[in-house]
């Protein structure tokens, strides 16, 4: 009874009539709108949580942007740290890092060239200058590394290899790998190694004077003989004034001695220790490669080369340019395009000499 009064007297003051069912579907509806609103905040959360998660692939992105951040980080500490500790150590190591870094790119470098040469159906001789020179000096490379990766192949032989590349870094590894200090001494020891077959290749020449046909090249050979063995300088026409004597007999290249093959080759920086015939094919095309790249360079000119680069052309070509004024290298080297391109195919064993007729008393280099 006083139960029933509470809740009349309730609906009294509310106004209208309230049943206990009517409390009960009161809170049933207060449910279903809970409900209601729950739902709708789950729904709005991938919505809210899509601008706080990234998507996989940017999460990926992230990750690796922090492993190379990270990978950055540990590799500055031990470069610190071999500095450090290990000074003399750690020069070596980062000229090593440096050189492949410098040998890759020069591998993608001649791939591309070699790419765009396939595509072009474009042969070597008509390349530019520097792709031409940039692919002559990647085979060099690549010839003198194939030793290291031969002996590299057995089992822990690379410790052997390491070894050997400290010990003998001139025989075995390229310029890339060299100090500033053993670039210049290691040119330097080249060129006198082949400079000792210069007098050789000069006792030649005067050898055969007997053998040339017509008295006024005999004459000629013998005063540019003369010259050189007097320390003077040829002038081009001296040397342009030769040029039947070394197309056929006897100082073609096909009628050359094995003597002078061998003499040749230590000139051109090449071994010696092969059968003649060999020597032949590898002075023949050794200078055709020679000649084409002073065609592409007398098309380029020489005022386009650096510094460096017209120092490295005139070394190849027999003059030790390590230790001569860039505007003397310049000269000499026009001098010797002169000639190259005056010269035909059949004339290229007067080329080949020219290493040695042209550098050996240039500016006192004769010592």
């Amino acid at each position: 009874m006083a139960l029933s009064r509470v809740c009349w007297a309730r609906a009294a003051l509310w106004g209208s009539a309230v049943t206990p069912g009517s409390i009960v579907t009161r809170r049933l509806q207060l449910g279903r709108s809970g409900l209601a609103w729950g739902a709708l905040r789950l729904f709005d959360l991938p919505c809210r949580s899509s601008k706080l998660h990234l998507s996989p692939k940017a999460d990926m992105k992230s990750l690796i942007s922090y492993v190379v951040t990270k990978t950055k980080a540990i590799n500055g500490k031990y470069h610190r740290f071999l500095g450090r500790h290990f000074p003399r150590f750690y020069i070596l190591y980062t000229i090593f890092m440096k050189g492949l870094q410098m040998f890759w790119a020069d591998a993608k470098k001649a791939r591309r060239i070699k790419t765009n040469m396939w595509k072009h159906n474009v042969k070597f001789h008509q390349l530019p200058y520097r792709e031409m020179e940039h692919l002559r000096q990647f085979r060099q490379d690549v010839t003198k590394c194939l030793f290291l990766g031969i002996i590299s192949i057995p089992p822990f032989a690379n410790y052997l290899v390491f070894l050997l590349m400290y010990l003998f870094p001139r025989q075995l590894l390229i310029k890339h790998f060299w100090t500033p200090k053993q670039q210049i001494d290691f040119l330097d020891i080249y060129h006198a190694l082949r400079k000792q077959s210069h007098s050789e290749i000069i006792s030649y020449l005067e050898s055969v004077i007997p053998f040339v046909s017509d008295a006024g090249l005999q004459w000629h050979l013998t005063e540019l003989c003369n010259k050189i063995q007097n320390g003077t300088h040829p002038a081009v026409q001296d040397i342009l004034a030769l040029r039947e004597c070394f197309r056929n007999h006897p100082l073609g290249i096909n009628q050359l001695q094995a003597l002078q093959l061998k003499a040749l080759s230590r000139a051109m920086l090449l071994t010696p220790h092969l059968p003649p015939p060999w020597l032949r094919r590898r002075l023949k095309t050794h200078t055709t490669v020679i000649h084409q790249l002073d065609r592409a360079l007398a098309k380029l000119g020489i005022g386009q080369l650096t510094a460096q680069e017209v120092k490295s052309a005139c070394y190849l070509r027999g003059l030790n340019s390590t230790h001569i004024a860039e505007d003397r290298c310049r000269t000499w080297l026009g001098e010797w395009l002169q000639i190259s391109c005056s010269m035909k195919e059949t004339e290229l064993s007067l080329l080949l000499h020219n290493v040695v007729l042209l550098s050996t008393n240039y500016l006192g280099t004769r010592r």
